[in-house]
């Protein structure tokens, strides 16, 4: 059996030996011809890119400024030069009330609820949530606002608010109901 295996492999042997015999490497010729013709064609041209400017990044120099699309505050001094100084100036002594802690901005009326004797009263939504009961007399907001009369559809507050001379100035806001949180 194994004279068999032997056998086998003598004549692979052979067959493979034949065969490189009698290659003489001219089945290529038609491969090298093709490859000549190729490197002698001009050669191709590729436009350069396109250059670009650079990118300049926009630095927004209005940032401290009023938002755009809020209504501007109309602020209207009460002291000329030649005036005394006027004696408005906020109340630093007494305990500050919870809305105090939040802007004006941030703080929504919801709605009223008629109290004892027939006083009216404002539901008012903080930033955070929470609903808290007002009346004539309380403050909120961040600039000494007390309220001077609640209606059925509005706050009104008068704020105390620097002057911008080193005293103060009374302001009159309005916060209305949001007619949509309801």
């Amino acid at each position: 059996m194994a004279v068999k295996h032997a056998g086998k492999a003598w004549l692979g042997v052979c067959v493979v030996s034949l065969l490189t015999a009698c290659s003489q490497g001219n089945g290529f010729a038609d491969i090298d011809q093709f490859m000549a013709e190729t490197r002698a064609k001009p050669r191709g041209y590729v436009e350069p890119l396109p250059e670009f400017k650079a990118y300049e990044a926009f630095s927004y120099s209005a940032a401290d400024r009023r938002a755009p699309f809020e209504p501007p505050i109309d602020v209207q001094l009460t002291m000329m030069d030649d005036e005394p100084a006027s004696d408005v100036e906020p109340d630093l002594d007494r305990p500050r009330e919870v809305l105090e802690n939040y802007d004006l901005k941030s703080l929504d009326m919801v709605g009223t609820l008629s109290g004892v004797g027939g006083t009216l009263q404002a539901l008012v939504k903080d930033s955070d949530g929470g609903i808290h009961r007002v009346r004539t007399g309380n403050y909120m907001g961040q600039n000494y606002g007390r309220i001077v009369g609640v209606g059925e559809n509005r706050i009104e507050l008068i704020e105390i608010v620097p002057n911008g001379r080193g005293g103060w100035v009374e302001r009159p806001r309005t916060l209305a109901l949001d007619e949509e949180e309801g």
